[in-house]
């Protein structure tokens, strides 16, 4: 950032440098996501190109949702959402701030929201960015959410434009502009339609776990310890998903005997009945009730492996992984920063299911050499697969983010540090000496 402003000639306008770079820092912004596309099938849950539309009529006949894809990008996906979620953060935070001059068009730095969204900052995230940005852009969606007496529905796309501003002299990046539809820009300025997400949403890494997040954070997160109940043929129909009834059941089945998703305990009512229904809680709620020893015995059924996948999952499906697990090196630069050492825990393994409660409790970093800690087919996996790097020393940067979200200490440590380090590879390996 320069101490004086400069100006530069970008398509005959001038344009102040310090425009983009002295815009506010957001690395530390809360997540906000827009409640209203939180729980309906406004994305498709695909890695594949979607071209089929999305028909979407509530049970009750009031609420419709028609989403169609341009045939040359695509439908925009459930990771497509993940620059929606970053702007209604941006925009929340511009008025938590006081900003009373908000405008629908953003100017950010495309490094920086790549950064906070675990995209990386690589050539190829950029490109998929563009990608990602095309299709938000040439996405269709109709929708009478939000219909009042003068209007019956809206039409519009996620984004009406973008722009990618550069030096003419010297072709450095000056930043890129975002315009927001106005339906979505309007709905954002009412705080009460913005909810809080947690910063591990970017971790989820299968489309359906994604939007079941937003789903049950929408659905749950008003209701204390009850919850939210819905059955599966409702949820299948609100998620829009291109899979089958039973293919659907299955996965959701997985993901709730996983039970890994951010903030939200899912647990199957009636799994072997004909209709099975999905209980959302949201976790801090059962913290605070303290867990029954039914539910504590069936969290230690699903930290020991004991329920395998159905022999009659599909082994893929429209709904399949696209990203590994992400975490912000940002989130992990700040716990770094206030690491400090605390008193043992009352179980200090990461496979008992007592551990996250206790954590919750009193955050504790875990201590110990990576090898003494993991599992030891995971520390030979991890060698082999992420060879050059001191485990001791990212397992600290790990341990810290871990005790900086204490209510997400997985159920496996040596499985979900393993993820991060093969994320972590991936986007440094070029760093090492001889690469």
């Amino acid at each position: 950032m320069t101490s004086k402003p400069q100006a530069t000639i970008v398509g005959g306008r001038r344009i102040q440098f310090e425009m983009f770079f002295t815009l506010p820092d957001f690395s530390d912004v809360s997540l906000r996501d827009y409640q209203e596309t939180m729980q309906r099938p406004f994305f498709s849950l695909s890695k594949k190109r979607r071209i089929k539309p999305i028909e979407y009529v509530s049970p009750d006949k009031t609420v419709t949702v028609h989403v169609s894809a341009n045939p040359e990008y695509g439908m925009a996906t459930i990771w497509d959402a993940d620059i929606m979620i970053y702007l209604a953060s941006h925009l929340n935070e511009l008025r938590e701030r006081g900003d009373n001059d908000l405008s629908p068009t953003i100017r950010v730095q495309p490094g920086d929201m790549l950064k906070r969204i675990c995209w990386g900052n690589s050539g190829r995230a950029y490109e998929r960015l563009i990608g990602a940005l095309d299709r938000l852009q040439a996405t269709t969606i109709k929708t009478n959410i939000r219909a009042n007496s003068r209007t019956r529905e809206t039409t519009f796309s996620w984004i009406d434009s973008y722009t990618h501003l550069v030096d003419e002299r010297t072709q450095r990046s000056l930043g890129m502009e975002i315009t927001l539809s106005k339906w979505f820009f309007d709905g954002v300025m009412d705080k009460r339609n913005v909810l809080a997400i947690s910063p591990l949403y970017f971790e989820i890494t299968s489309g359906l776990g994604k939007w079941l997040y937003r789903a049950s954070r929408k659905h749950a997160g008003g209701n204390g310890a009850e919850g939210f109940t819905i059955g599966f043929e409702t949820l299948h129909q609100k998620s829009g998903s291109e899979s089958s009834l039973p293919s659907f059941k299955n996965k959701i089945l997985e993901l709730a005997r996983g039970n890994t998703l951010p903030e939200i305990d899912l647990e199957v009512i009636g799994a072997e009945t004909p209709r099975p229904k999905l209980k959302m809680v949201m976790r801090r709620f059962l913290e605070g009730a303290g867990r029954s020893t039914e539910v504590v015995a069936k969290a230690t059924t699903k930290a020991a492996g004991a329920n395998p996948r159905p022999s009659s999952a599909p082994k893929s499906s429209p709904d399949d992984d696209f990203v590994d697990m992400k975490l912000t090196r940002n989130l992990l630069a700040r716990a770094t920063a206030s690491l400090k050492a605390v008193e043992p825990a009352t179980s200090t393994d990461p496979h008992h299911p007592s551990y996250a409660a206790v954590a919750a409790a009193a955050p504790r970093v875990r201590g110990g050499r990576a090898k003494d800690v993991l599992d030891p087919e995971v520390y030979d996996a991890i060698r082999a697969e992420c060879p050059g790097w001191d485990l001791d020393v990212l397992m600290k940067q790990f341990d810290a983010f871990l005790n900086s979200n204490p209510s997400e200490m997985p159920r496996n440590y040596s499985k979900r540090f393993q993820g991060f380090m093969k994320k972590h590879h991936e986007r440094n390996k070029h760093d090492l000496p001889g690469y």
